[in-house]
């Protein structure tokens, strides 16, 4: 299943290092800016590997893993960050999903504005 998933940015508290696919680097500077501060933020905030993936049928998804050892590692507030971006980065959100199946997947954009 998790090679029906194409990774769009993740972030790594461990290692503080963000990656960014080249796949979409054809999306506006602003936009890989602000998934690249909305990645490093999450990761100073609540610890743990953050990333951004497209799930096979186009929906961004987040995921959010830590180390067993990593006591430090905010589960909580892993939680409810997740929930706050997605309720404040909605409209961001929709946009990347749709940018994904009509670039990457070669979806009719017509028939995606209808739904």
């Amino acid at each position: 299943m998790d090679e029906e998933k194409i990774v769009l940015c993740g972030a790594n508290a461990y290692e503080q290092k963000y990656y960014f696919n080249p796949l979409f680097k054809g999306l506006p500077e602003s936009i890989q800016e602000e998934v690249h501060i909305i990645s490093v933020l999450f990761t100073e905030e609540v610890g743990g590997i953050f990333t951004m993936v497209f799930d096979e049928d186009g929906e961004l998804q987040f995921e959010v893993t830590a180390a067993p050892e990593d006591y430090l590692y905010d589960e909580v507030g892993s939680g409810l960050l997740v929930k706050e971006i997605q309720r404040k980065k909605q409209e961001l959100l929709e946009s990347l999903s749709l940018y994904y199946r009509v670039v990457v997947l070669h979806e009719n954009l017509d028939e995606l504005l209808e739904e």
